[in-house]
């Protein structure tokens, strides 16, 4: 069951995000992409970077560059869609960028918001991306405002402990 978005109350932020968003499956891309500008935009972050790449395939590489520049942002939005065709090529691309995507933020400590999304059919991608209720672009910028604390809380603890 899908759960509308929530309205979180953030505050406001001078956040640095990167969005690499696919030009495949624009349609649904535009969607997410729009609300996620919407979302980050209302939290006051003070840049956010998009770079446009052309397919699901091609956003690890470029995440993984945004990650190496200085100085480092808070968090890099993924937004793209594959649409399952009658081989099992989008499973394959859907787990190679999830792999990806994981390693890089571990590696490199900057959180990668993975919203590269498969989808089985048409329906669902219009009810994910191009929706206000329920936008899976909104809640990966909401995930990269949290992310983004955190990361500031981890970063600037002082109490003593070894971790």
């Amino acid at each position: 069951m899908l759960k509308p978005v929530r309205k979180t109350n953030f505050k406001r932020v001078a956040g640095r995000f990167a969005i690499v968003a696919s030009e495949y499956n624009a349609r649904y891309v535009e969607g997410m992409l729009r609300a996620a500008k919407a979302e980050l935009k209302k939290a006051g972050a003070a840049e956010v970077r998009l770079v446009r790449v052309p397919g699901a395939f091609e956003i690890p590489v470029v995440a993984g560059a945004l990650s190496r520049q200085h100085p480092v942002g808070d968090a890099v939005i993924c937004l793209g869609v594959i649409m399952e065709g009658q081989t099992s090529h989008a499973e394959h691309v859907g787990g190679a960028v999830t792999l990806a995507l994981s390693q890089l933020a571990v590696q490199s400590g900057v959180p990668m918001i993975h919203e590269v999304l498969v989808f089985t059919s048409e329906e669902q991608a219009r009810v994910r991306c191009l929706g206000k209720e329920f936008n899976r672009g909104a809640e990966a910028a909401q995930t990269a405002l949290k992310m983004a604390r955190v990361m500031e809380e981890v970063r600037t603890m002082d109490d003593g402990c070894p971790f």
